[in-house]
């Protein structure tokens, strides 16, 4: 195992301390045996299969179209090579997030994600399995690995990981700071700058008129300064009171991970069923 998938699995190992002891990881409001089922399997395979096999096919395809090129860009400035893995992952992961909430077939890939009716580190990697072999930022990643970013990638890593478990848990590390009346101008930034608790939490919630939820927005993985540069930022320091999908037929343990190969049927669905417009999809889920 390599030292920052270690520091990751610490990192979502304290999490999961914190919500046992906090918020009964084991047992979430609302949870089905169906939940933990998807939880396990995705996870497992995005881990062992998915992310490994899709970089390592990026540095494949890279080192075919510039079989010179290998370690080109080792020599740049730690900072420019975080500001490359943040343009070509971060960026390009909110606007694929972003995507799948518009896109009726992408949506299908990402819902697995917003089943769930509760926020926990449990769903940190809960997607169909397709959503992260088809994701660009994975790809572009194995390039910028072929090129020389190998090192910068693994802290930049550490770094997204961190930020995104804590956005997940339902653990709210952000509630006791902003009520601390000093921190406010501090925390003003950070809110604006990397995904929180509060923010990641509104894109999650199950009601579009709670006045929270934001269904088209809050994409943003590290940086929620994606949503504030292209306007789809809602922040509001509060959390929904309920999470999860609203106004969709009922799905299934297969179809959740591995759509379209497996597919549920529902009542009053025709053989060849026409497409669903964007804004239906948006509307209906996060």
């Amino acid at each position: 195992m390599k030292p920052e998938q270690i520091i990751i699995l610490c990192v979502f190992a304290f999490f999961v301390v914190l919500e046992i002891l906090r918020t009964h990881f084991f047992s979430k409001p609302g949870q089905t045996r169906d939940d933990a089922v998807v939880e396990i399997f995705s996870g497992t395979t995005l881990a062992l299969i998915t992310q490994p096999f899709v970089l390592l096919a990026g540095g494949v395809v890279a080192m075919m179209l510039a079989p010179s090129a290998e370690g080109a860009l080792s020599a740049w400035p730690l900072i420019a090579q975080f500001a490359l893995l943040l343009v070509f992952d971060d960026m390009t992961q909110y606007w694929w997030h972003r995507a799948s909430h518009t896109v009726p077939w992408l949506y299908k890939l990402h819902r697995p994600h917003h089943n769930a009716e509760y926020l926990s580190v449990r769903v940190v990697y809960r997607n169909n399995i397709f959503y992260y072999v088809m994701m660009p930022g994975l790809w572009l990643s194995g390039a910028l690995i072929y090129l020389g970013l190998g090192w910068a990638y693994a802290i930049y890593l550490v770094v997204k990981m961190t930020v995104i478990i804590g956005a997940h848990s339902d653990v709210r590390w952000d509630a006791p700071l902003y009520r601390i009346k000093w921190l406010s101008p501090v925390m003003w930034v950070v809110e604006r700058t990397i995904s929180t608790p509060a923010t990641h939490g509104a894109h999650h919630g199950k009601h579009a008129d709670d006045g929270i939820t934001n269904y088209k927005g809050n994409f943003g993985n590290l940086l929620f300064f994606w949503d504030v540069l292209f306007g789809t930022a809602k922040i509001t320091r509060q959390y929904p009171e309920k999470m999860g999908v609203e106004n969709l037929p009922a799905t299934s343990v297969g179809e959740q991970l591995f759509w379209p190969l497996i597919r549920v049927k529902t009542e009053g669905e025709n053989r060849n069923p026409a497409p669903v417009a964007p804004i239906a999809v948006s509307q209906a889920g996060r």
